[in-house]
């Protein structure tokens, strides 16, 4: 078994002055804590994996191609590989789990 805790990851992504921490790496997935503060700019693109959000805290929008939709705590998007997309209008810091399968490059 392998236990986190959203506090320490947070704190240690804030420790390595960055956006986006992986914590966990598998055959099948990768996943990550990924962080932006409220008035922030996402500057991430397209993944080759597919993806899911999952919001722990926060509010925003994000758009995925076409398709625009408000999240806050508790949202879980699903993103395809290769698609365009990435938050905005990021209203309270956002705190965001994420899972990519196959893992992340």
């Amino acid at each position: 078994m392998k236990a986190f805790r959203l506090d320490e990851l947070d704190a240690e992504r804030a420790a390595n002055e960055g956006a986006y921490l992986q914590f966990l790496r598998e055959r099948n997935m990768s996943v990550g804590l990924y962080a932006l503060d409220a008035g922030q700019t996402d500057p991430q693109g397209p993944h080759g994996q597919d993806e899911v959000y999952f919001v722990v805290s926060g509010r925003a929008s994000i758009t995925v191609g076409d398709e625009t939709t408000s999240v806050a705590r508790g949202s879980v998007v699903y993103v395809p590989a290769g698609v365009t997309h990435r938050f905005h209008h990021i209203s309270e810091d956002l705190r965001v789990l994420v899972v990519f399968s196959p893992p992340e490059a």
